[in-house]
């Protein structure tokens, strides 16, 4: 609320002059200090699923001006668009539920929130303490609902008209954002019961003096100096190296930074499509999963200095030819995570990744004769400035490994626990967030997976181009060896499901695209405007086939070069 803070402290809590009417209840008092605090920590979208114990919290988001209200109609979309909307901006956003069993189907995307470091803030309402173990209706115990995969958890206990208590409310609301901010980032649970009555006047409400909480700065983990002095040292020693880039949500100066690096070291880079380089730096090589599957050029290129950013790999051919290499490894983390699954790591260099980069590449005397003779070629992207979003699977494999740097797209994937789960809801809270022209690459489990979130879309208003790969099953398996090793494999993995995902769109009232032909993708990839639907059939035999030729005509390829 911004008039409160005009006030100064120790001013009453009342609408001052931002147009809200004054607090009726001590509900309303209490929720809409709590909703100022998230709101000066950062908050900008909340996300919301009808409920009556939520009420006040309801109300109090809708009231205030910095707020963005999306209403979402189930729980478990709603959490995937404030996680989209989170990854989206590196801002806290907020899902809101109302009591009972609806906080439990934010667990999905709290798991993925807290793989992926996204600053998601779980709001659940919750009957008072007198009400609990007694048989009252949609009441259970609340506490700790997250378990260990939150940053934080605290309850804010029901409204009670003591100042001390208001203060701390809002103390706990600046400690959870802080929290969720990191480093490193990650959800956090905020439990707020609430008495009744939820709403309307009470002639007793007290005068109660409110402040704001204290600003809690963020802090910045740094390398310290005689970490890259080490780190800069190896690495001129060692002329053959590369600089690889992993999945990694913030739109900041990585790309710059990554780019001076390379030219310091004379590494080149393998970046991810998810990693925000790949198509913001020319010199970025896309193509290096087809590459390195041809052993004797995975052989000739072995490196013997690895400068790793951002998260897991999506390339397995990338890992295992990093893990074989036995190279120097700096591995360097914006918020001193481990993203090293072989325990590989020669030094981690701890700090904010941009500055790092940027640290290191003046530190380095670029070895003789670096670099490594990769190759790239471009593949056609979507228009520049639009936003990607990708599900795991299929999809995300597919586009890192063969999409090229055409244009400068942002993409996103929730590569935290690489779930199938709420892929267009991410996408909707992505697209809302930041108002930019977003599309989302999907396959047809993943679609029938988030339902819910098409549904959101389309109440929402979303300007959203779905793209369903529908290959009748999960295509993955496909690749795997278990599609030769049982008679079963359609029915235990393939699991076609024979609908017609057609319906869907029109269950949406999205506009239906259903291209044969190339230029008849692209054209519908350009149509602007509401909820687009893009269909595109696909046969799981084939498309393994088709990758198979396309490793092979990049292997003879690579064996007839000079």
């Amino acid at each position: 609320m911004g008039g409160n803070r005009a006030e100064g402290p120790g001013a009453p809590l009342r609408a001052g002059g931002d147009g809200l009417k004054e607090p009726d209840n001590l509900n309303a008092l209490f929720a809409r200090a709590l909703v100022d605090e998230l709101c000066a920590a950062g908050a900008r979208e909340a996300v919301i699923s009808p409920g009556s114990r939520s009420t006040p919290l309801v109300l109090a988001c809708a009231e205030e001006k910095r707020m963005k209200l999306r209403v979402v109609l189930d729980e478990r979309s709603a959490a995937f668009v404030a996680l989209g909307a989170a990854k989206a901006t590196g801002r806290p956003a907020l899902a809101l539920a109302t009591s009972g069993t609806a906080g439990a189907h934010f667990f999905p995307a709290i798991l993925e929130a807290e793989a992926a470091r996204v600053p998601l803030v779980a709001l659940t309402a919750d009957r008072p303490l007198e009400l609990h173990g007694f048989g009252a209706p949609q009441t259970m115990d609340q506490q700790h609902l997250f378990g260990t995969h939150v940053r934080f958890f605290a309850d804010l206990g029901a409204p009670e008209p003591l100042e001390a208590r208001l203060r701390h409310l809002r103390a706990v609301a600046a400690l959870a954002c802080s929290r969720a901010l990191g480093p490193p980032r990650g959800p956090v649970h905020l439990n707020v019961p609430y008495r009744e009555p939820l709403s309307g006047a009470d002639a007793a409400l007290p005068a109660l003096r409110d402040r704001p909480a204290p600003r809690i700065a963020t802090p910045r983990l740094s390398a310290d100096d005689a970490a890259l002095d080490e780190a800069a040292r190896e690495i001129s020693a060692r002329p053959r190296g590369v600089i690889v880039c992993g999945p990694r949500d913030a739109d900041d100066d990585l790309p710059d930074a990554v780019r001076a690096l390379s030219r310091s070291t004379g590494y080149p880079i393998l970046a991810e499509a998810a990693s925000q380089v790949r198509f913001r730096v020319p010199e970025a090589v896309a193509h290096y999963d087809a590459i390195l599957k041809h052993r004797p050029s995975a052989e000739a290129l072995r490196p013997e200095a690895v400068i790793r950013f951002g998260a897991g790999l999506t390339s397995k051919t990338l890992q295992q030819w990093l893990d074989a290499s036995g190279a120097y490894t700096v591995l360097v983390s914006d918020d001193s995570a481990l993203f090293d699954p072989a325990h590989a790591a020669s030094l981690v260099l701890a700090g904010d990744a941009v500055a790092t980069a940027f640290a290191l590449a003046d530190r380095v005397v670029r070895p003789a004769g670096a670099s490594l003779p990769f190759a790239d070629a471009d593949l056609a992207a979507l228009p520049a400035g639009s936003q990607l979003f990708v599900s795991s699977s299929m999809p995300v494999r597919d586009v890192d490994a063969w999409a090229g740097r055409a244009a400068a797209v942002r993409v996103l994937a929730n590569r935290g626990v690489n779930g199938i789960d709420g892929i267009v809801a991410s996408a909707l809270g992505a697209a809302l967030a930041t108002s930019r022209r977003t599309a989302v690459l999907l396959g047809d489990l993943a679609l029938l997976h988030d339902l819910g979130g098409l549904v959101a879309a389309a109440r929402l208003g979303a300007e959203l181009t779905l793209v369903v790969v529908d290959n009748d099953g999960g295509g993955i398996f496909s690749f795997l060896p278990i599609a030769s090793q049982t008679p079963r494999f359609e029915e235990l993995f393939g699991t076609p499901h024979g609908l017609d995902l057609a319906r869907a769109a029109a269950l949406a009232g999205a506009r239906l695209h259903s291209p044969r032909t190339l230029p008849e993708l692209r054209a519908a990839l350009r149509e602007t405007g509401g909820l687009h639907f893009v269909h595109v059939r696909s046969d799981r035999a084939r498309n393994v086939e088709r990758h198979r030729a396309l490793e092979a005509a990049v292997a003879s390829a690579l064996g007839s070069a000079p």
